[in-house]
């Protein structure tokens, strides 16, 4: 005799949790990228570190998925960032915030991949 079985899958539930969890990773993989960029920005005053903002959009989308932004938000901070010639404070540089984007992107998705998989238990 033959036993038959039936499954539901819950996929729905299963990507809702799954595009959730992508989004509280990317936020914390943009907080974790502020908080070294900062270590870097060029400081004076600390006006300009303390402009720094990591956003994620809930729910937004590009074209090729979820997105997250950091971003300092002064009237010179670009200048600064890509004016390679101006001299700085020890351990502050220009390309305060290229120069972690590209050293910490392992470590950013390794946040991202840990929250989603804790999502998914």
């Amino acid at each position: 005799m033959t036993q038959t079985a039936k499954v539901r899958l819950h996929t729905g539930k299963v990507n809702a949790a799954e595009r959730a969890a992508a989004e509280r990773g990317l936020r914390k993989a943009a907080e974790h990228l502020l908080g070294v960029s900062r270590q870097l920005v060029p400081i004076e005053e600390g006006t300009l570190e303390r402009s720094g903002d990591p956003s994620v959009r809930p729910g937004a989308l590009s074209q090729d998925g979820l997105r997250a932004a950091v971003s300092y938000d002064t009237v010179y901070a670009v200048r600064q960032h890509e004016e390679l010639t101006w001299r700085h404070d020890a351990g502050r540089q220009a390309k305060y915030l290229e120069q972690p984007a590209n050293t910490e992107r392992p470590v950013m998705a390794e946040i991202l991949a840990a929250e989603i998989r804790r999502a998914l238990r």
